[in-house]
């Protein structure tokens, strides 16, 4: 294999998905906007090659000497996806049928596409149709965002052939660690909640079932498509999940798991009725395929969020860069805020001295500064 293009390499599912390729000696470039920064890039920052850039506006040149393209780029959730529907059909739908599209053009042999299981929610109240849905099941997605993740695949998936691989992995709700942390993801959130406050609350009396999977094993089966036989992923579909549980019983293995780590919690069960997903897929193809099964449990998932949320200091729950929406809010305030004047606190070019206009300071001995 050569190198591995992540677009998106800076998110919550790509810095792991780095240093796991990094980890199996696979050269990668990484194209991303770095919304939050370069924190979390840091560990591997000097070991990669680096594009900061739009998934937009991505150029040829970003696809030379690459074998695999790994697309966890875009928007990551339903209510960033509301909050600007047009941002997401445009990163989620456009940008990513046209980055497979300059893939294929350029050379490289396959590509991995992050799509959602969200696709195939039903809702709830919907009991007859309450079945595990396999990759031949009808979908009819209501939401921006799983409605965006299928045009896309949809998209995607009609340039396999002619020596370009693409495949789709459908993953569930993903949880654990990443050095981009997110609270906005169930498990994580009943995390959060039980180190921020011993309380965690079930919606809807937790009746709804969710797929999940841990982020490390995302990663992993991402790994396993990178090194399979090509016509064996090429146009496929796969789900990926660990388990379905409703979220009844995710709480309450929260909660046990929490408890042997000293942390307890309290749960508490909110009935009455929110807009809620709930489905559940089945995992067995990617199993019988590619032989790849998830190995990471919820417990041991809880166990290291703890230990590396302490040791990396991601204690402060509430700032928004650990939730999405809020981040992406922030981001649009402050753009609007600088772009009046293009900077928001040293003026470039402006050196503030005489020739300035401007009255120069000059500081007081240390022997005359005030106490304090």
């Amino acid at each position: 294999m050569k190198k591995v293009l992540v677009i998106g390499g800076g998110g919550y599912v790509g810095c792991v998905l780095v240093e796991e390729l990094l980890q199996k000696g696979y050269s990668v470039r990484v194209l991303d906007r770095l919304f939050f920064g370069r924190h979390p890039i840091r560990s591997f920052a000097d070991r990669i090659e680096l594009i900061e850039d739009d998934m937009r506006e991505i150029r040829p040149s970003s696809f030379e000497d690459c074998g695999a393209v790994v697309n966890v780029g875009g928007l990551s959730n339903d209510p960033t996806a509301e909050f600007n529907p047009r941002a997401n059909e445009e990163l989620n739908t456009h940008a990513s049928i046209r980055a497979a599209e300059a893939a294929k053009g350029a050379g490289v042999e396959r590509l991995i596409f992050a799509s959602t299981a969200s696709i195939y929610d039903r809702g709830v109240g919907e009991e007859a149709r309450d079945v595990l849905a396999d990759e031949t099941a009808e979908v009819e997605p209501r939401a921006a965002y799983a409605t965006s993740k299928l045009a896309a695949e949809r998209g995607i998936l009609a340039l396999s052939g002619d020596g370009f691989a693409p495949v789709s992995f459908r993953q569930g709700t993903v949880f654990g660690f990443s050095p981009r942390m997110r609270y906005d993801l169930v498990l994580n959130t009943f995390v959060k909640d039980a180190m921020s406050s011993g309380r965690l609350t079930v919606y809807y009396g937790g009746a709804m079932w969710r797929p999940l999977v841990d982020v490390r094993d995302v990663c992993r089966a991402y790994v396993t498509a990178l090194e399979a036989d090509a016509s064996v992923i090429g146009g496929q579909i796969f789900n990926l999940a660990t388990a379905n549980f409703r979220i009844s019983e995710l709480a309450l293995r929260a909660q046990k798991a929490l408890g042997r780590l000293g942390i307890e919690t309290h749960v508490d069960v909110d009935y009455s009725y929110r807009l809620v997903r709930s489905y559940r897929v089945s995992s067995e193809k990617v199993l019988r395929v590619l032989g790849f099964q998830p190995q990471v449990t919820v417990e041991e998932s809880i166990e290291t969020m703890v230990r590396e949320i302490r040791r990396n200091g991601y204690t402060d729950f509430s700032h928004p860069r650990y939730y999405n929406i809020e981040w992406m809010k922030v981001l649009e305030e402050a753009v609007g805020i600088a772009s009046t004047h293009g900077y928001v606190l040293a003026k470039p070019g402006w050196e503030g001295g005489e020739e300035a206009g401007a009255r120069r300071v000059t500081p007081l001995p240390a022997s005359r500064r005030p106490a304090g």
